[in-house]
């Protein structure tokens, strides 16, 4: 175990003890967490003041003393165990609850110790896939699991991309266990962007500042536990970070620039408008939008309760991440599959309120993950004008791509694009300037003439259905139905141009090969004609490059001052004057 880079990536964040290839709890915790586990009769651990106390007691024996946590810590411990639980709740909690709690972290050392030995038999593509540390820059994905998955191991080369990482779910069920009892070391998690994953500010802030929504995200947090120890979740849940590389590299899709987009022949996937609904209560099978911080999990853990906060909330194994995912850079994104939901949930925001319990029936994959993908895209934060510069732009769409890019995809990408190319250019090397067509030259084209392909998009199209239909090797073929649900990114608290955020997540996806974007507008005032603007857009058979030229040309107006509407007031003038029957637009497949 000693040499084992993975486990030693991690083991300075863990609380445990490697001696003589054996992880364990130091003496003094073992004996207390035995007490515990015996229930409240042996550990007089019966209220919020003395589960403190008891936490402390760990602590210290695991040297963490000087490992300071929020000041208001113990107060926000008393406050919701022994003011805010109900009687009934309460003793539930700590005759029940603890002593499993206790249990399960008497196991954590063997839980860890046998993932390691199950990562052994798991290698993908030749890489180890035990938990460890997924640093910045580095792709890879880890696998956790909750009890004990009925489903097979997965162990052939092929059946993942490199770079992903398991965690079994009872694991993940110790792992948050030593976040409630801030049993993690904190001390040099800074050192490598780590986010918190001790909840110390979680219950420090309900005794602060107490509000409501603070208690039910802890009350959704309380039910987990509840849920778990009276009926062990089984199966996996998948952790992987994904890299644009900035440099070309062999076997990689590479960060885009600018000409590639401009020069993108990709047909435009179809657009889905839903003006009501929630994007976890999709379902459909797609990849779902986690608006994240670049610290995954945001403020989840403090006083933040908006989108992914909330998700973390509802479905909390997504918190284990927090432990080992380091922010992500601009040219990454970070993927979780499997994350089960626990609790239902009314409002957003400062009217957050757990309602109870929520039975997740998402189907389970060969791999014993539920079908729930979520990815995490942080955008720019209060990007003000900046935001319409086209490095920002890049920033921005770069980001969606490497969060909506499948890796198992990359042959599909490859055979349709060598060299990592996107542009007619790459695929004649004779045509100069094959897509200059600008804002007024596009919108002066008939619609007889865009409403027939060019042989050349043609081709293209008749490819990726070739390969929709067939598949190829290398390419899960479920993956091919799987498009992306997504709603105001980068918008609201981020500051970010809702009109501009939805064309860019359209251009990503389409650039992706997904075979749809579903569209959650929240009500939002500015996206209420999105759906006339798309259905106009796909009517006139524009590609990524043409919607992305319209983008880039409006944005330097809109920097400059030239322009002070929106894009889709920008683009719908001239749209109305070249077709007045534009309104009355059938209705889109």
């Amino acid at each position: 175990m000693e040499s084992r880079e993975d486990l030693n990536s991690i083991l300075p964040y863990l609380p445990l003890v490697m001696r003589s290839s054996t992880l364990f709890w130091p003496s003094q915790v073992v004996e207390a967490l035995k007490a515990m586990a015996r229930g409240p009769l042996h550990s007089r651990v019966d209220s919020g003041e003395l589960l403190f106390l008891a936490i402390s007691d760990l602590r210290h024996s695991l040297s963490l003393s000087n490992h300071h946590f929020a000041p208001s810590f113990p107060q926000g411990y008393a406050l919701f165990f022994d003011e805010l639980m109900s009687r009934e709740e309460s003793k539930k909690w700590f005759e029940e609850v603890v002593p499993a709690l206790a249990d399960l972290l008497l196991r954590f050392p063997s839980l860890l110790q046998t993932h390691y030995q199950t990562a052994d038999i798991a290698h993908i593509n030749g890489v180890n896939t035990g938990l460890r540390l997924l640093r910045s820059q580095e792709p890879g994905i880890v696998f956790l699991s909750q009890g004990q998955p009925s489903c097979k191991i997965p162990q052939k080369n092929s059946e993942f991309p490199n770079g992903h990482e398991f965690l079994f779910k009872e694991l993940i069920g110790a792992l948050l266990g030593c976040s409630l009892f801030c049993l993690f070391p904190v001390t040099n998690r800074g050192v490598e962007h780590l986010p918190t994953i001790n909840f110390d500010q979680l219950f420090a802030s309900l005794y602060d500042n107490y509000n409501e929504k603070q208690e039910n995200k802890i009350r959704c947090i309380i039910h987990y536990f509840e849920r778990t120890f009276s009926h062990m979740p089984i199966g996996f849940v998948s952790f992987e970070r994904k890299v644009l590389p900035l440099e070309h590299l062999p076997q990689c899709i590479s960060y885009l620039k600018a000409e590639f987009w401009s020069n993108s022949v990709i047909p435009l996937c179809c657009f889905e408008v839903q003006n009501s609904g929630l994007i976890e209560d999709q379902s459909s099978e797609a990849l779902e939008v986690d608006f994240a911080n670049k610290f995954i999990g945001g403020g989840a853990l403090h006083r933040g309760c908006v989108q992914e906060e909330i998700r973390f909330m509802i479905n909390p194994e997504l918190i284990a991440g927090m432990l080992f995912l380091p922010s992500m850079a601009d040219n990454e994104a970070i993927e979780i599959i499997g994350a089960e939901r626990f609790s239902s949930y009314t409002g957003y925001a400062s009217s957050f309120h757990f309602t109870g319990d929520y039975v997740d029936k998402k189907d389970v994959d060969c791999f014993g993950r539920r079908k729930t993908r979520i990815i995490a895209i942080d955008a720019l934060c209060s990007p003000r004008m900046r935001q319409y510069k086209q490095e920002c732009l890049l920033r921005e769409i770069n980001k969606a791509f490497c969060g909506f890019f499948a890796p198992s995809k990359y042959q599909q990408y490859k055979r349709l694009f060598p060299e990592n190319g996107c542009s007619r250019a790459q695929l004649d090397q004779n045509i100069e300037d094959p897509i200059g067509r600008s804002r007024s030259n596009l919108l002066s084209h008939d619609n007889a003439s865009t409403s027939d392909e060019t042989t050349e998009e043609k081709s293209v199209n008749q490819v990726i259905s070739n390969y929709e239909e067939k598949g190829c090797e290398s390419l899960g073929h479920e993956d091919n139905n799987i498009g992306i649900v997504t709603g105001n990114w980068g918008c609201g608290a981020f500051g970010g141009d809702p009109e501009l955020k939805t064309i860019i997540q359209w251009l990503a996806a389409s650039q992706a090969l997904r075979p749809f974007i579903s569209y959650y507008t929240f009500g939002l005032d500015e996206l209420q004609n999105l759906d006339q603007v798309t259905r106009w857009i796909l009517s006139q058979k524009w590609t990524v490059g043409d919607l992305w030229n319209m983008l880039v040309e409006y944005s330097y107006q809109k920097y400059k001052g030239q322009t002070d509407v929106g894009f889709f007031t920008w683009l719908l003038p001239s749209l109305f004057g070249h077709d007045t029957e534009m309104l009355d637009l059938p209705n889109m497949p």
